[in-house]
């Protein structure tokens, strides 16, 4: 069998990766709660909106039907438990930021929905429309405010999601985002752009610096 040789596998929501995100929430008479959401995405640039998908059954399909609030929160290698966690429980049966130690805050430009303050970035979005779809039903929400963690900012204030090791769903399962490859634009870009992006330039004047002060101290490199 030749390597790129096809065969039928069937119909199923198989594209992937996806993101994992955390979904926090909460309103009149419902205490915070979370829920779990790998049926997220990118919908619009401007205004920035994106798509979740829930479940008629989950509180937080109620909670958030009743607000029109939520709050995205990504996970990354340290929130990959507890985020499993709370797509596995309900919050009817336990307070899931009890369970998992976590802590809710007020999300950024919005009224009742909560914020988890261990998660390394939050988009606080407001509902546009919910569409039944069959299975889910669609949230479309703008976002109207982000948080990010502190040390994820460079000197020069530029987020740097790469230091906060995301985690992706894939097929059934987490994985821990690896090795950047490349970015938006890199297979056209000349080789000093490439270097620079890559971090190789960043590395070999580092490098330098050490080597440098190095000499100076009488090591050799």
């Amino acid at each position: 069998m030749a390597k790129y040789d096809k065969t039928e596998i069937g119909i199923s929501t198989l594209l992937n990766p996806v993101p994992v995100v955390m979904v926090s929430c909460a309103g009149e008479n419902f205490a915070p709660n979370i829920t779990t959401v790998a049926w997220a995405g990118t919908v619009n640039s401007e205004p920035p909106m994106l798509t979740i998908s829930l479940r008629k059954s989950r509180l937080s399909h109620e909670i958030i039907s009743q607000t029109g609030e939520f709050v995205v929160n990504l996970v990354n290698k340290s929130l990959a438990k507890s985020c499993d966690l709370c797509g596995v429980k309900s919050g009817r049966d336990i307070n899931k930021f009890e369970t998992c130690s976590l802590t809710p805050i007020k999300a950024l430009n919005l009224d009742k929905a909560v914020a988890i303050k261990e998660a390394p970035v939050s988009l606080s979005c407001k509902v546009k429309s919910v569409t039944e779809l069959g299975s889910h039903d669609m949230f479309l929400a703008e976002i109207v405010g982000i948080t990010a963690s502190k040390y994820l900012l460079d000197d020069e204030g530029k987020l740097c999601l790469d230091n906060a090791k995301m985690v992706a769903y894939n097929h059934g399962e987490y994985f821990l985002l690896g090795e950047k490859i490349g970015f938006f634009g890199y297979s056209v870009a000349s080789s000093d752009i490439f270097e620079k992006r890559m971090g190789y330039k960043k590395e070999r004047d580092k490098y330098k610096r050490l080597r440098e002060q190095g000499k100076k101290n009488g090591k050799k490199f």
